[in-house]
């Protein structure tokens, strides 16, 4: 057995534990590879950075599944399970953050193409309420054309919750959307997010408590708790992580719907990563360059 298709078995074999069924919605013809089959070859792609449909078509014939599938129904069948992906996700995800108390908060721009391309770019533009349009990152003083990846983390570096906007849209917005998904917790976050009236807001509507750094010329000024300001390096390790080994930024999706499953399928890829660390191979979770089969 290879390498290759012993780390697709793992994965399959792991992600069929926490599913019900092999299929996920209904199908009037019994495919030849099931649903959870097909998460499991979205999720090996993304581990061995195979981000290219034509490249992994190539490399699937040592899977034996290369005659099960075309790669036209398989990208059309990769968009329509998106919920049931994210479904995945949020399975994995419990198992770490169910009694975690300490939230990190932040964004990344993910560019749809050059700012010099904007103005006639037909990317992603199929529904008027998904735009890409231009924003500014402040990190790295650039203007860029996409949208922002927003993101909540464990301290232990587990994403819990994501959302995808127009780059214009300000990081603080997306606290109005983290009411509906937690509470009874500690959010920590960077400058961007300092706003009092927020902060009030999500401790007396879902109790949590939004951690912000005050400025330097503000009244009552001090330093942020040291432990805070370590923690909330995390999560730009894990962004640092998905522009690396997964390839976050680079883009060949089209449209919209093409685009979010593919953010998705990085991010729950990660988390698959993470879950085989923790529970199968007892090490840190990570460290996600590594070979998961002989």
């Amino acid at each position: 057995m290879s390498n290759l298709k012993a780390s697709y078995e793992l994965i399959l074999y792991e992600l069929r534990k926490i599913t019900e069924s092999e299929n996920m919605y209904y199908k009037p013809i019994q495919p030849k590879l099931s649903d959870i089959e097909l998460i499991s070859l979205v999720i090996w792609a993304e581990f061995k950075s195979i981000d290219s449909e034509r490249q992994l078509f190539r490399e699937i014939d040592d899977l034996g599944i290369a005659s099960k599938i075309e790669r036209s129904v398989y990208n059309r069948r990769k968009r329509k399970l998106f919920p049931c992906i994210e479904m995945l996700r949020k399975k994995m995800a419990m198992q770490f953050n169910e009694f975690e108390n300490y939230f990190v908060v932040d964004s990344m721009p993910l560019e749809v193409c050059k700012m010099s391309r904007s103005s006639r770019s037909k990317i992603c533009k199929e529904n008027s309420c998904a735009f890409p349009d231009r924003g500014f990152c402040a990190s790295q003083n650039v203007p860029f054309y996409g949208y922002k990846l927003h993101a909540v983390c464990s301290v232990n570096g587990v994403f819990q919750s994501f959302d995808i906007t127009p780059a214009s849209v300000h990081d603080i917005h997306y606290l109005q959307d983290i009411k509906s998904q937690m509470s009874d917790c500690t959010l920590l976050a960077d400058k961007g997010y300092l706003s009092q009236s927020i902060q009030l807001d999500l401790f007396n509507e879902v109790n949590i408590e939004l951690e912000v750094p005050k400025r330097i010329n503000q009244k009552e000024y001090k330093p942020q708790f040291y432990l805070f300001r370590k923690c909330r390096k995390r999560i730009e390790t894990l962004f640092s992580q998905l522009c690396d080994q997964f390839m976050i930024r680079r883009n060949y999706a089209k449209s919209f719907e093409g685009f979010k499953t593919r953010i998705l399928a990085k991010i729950t890829a990660l988390t698959t990563i993470q879950y085989l660390n923790k529970f199968i191979f007892n090490r840190n979770i990570n460290n996600i360059k590594i070979k998961l089969a002989l």
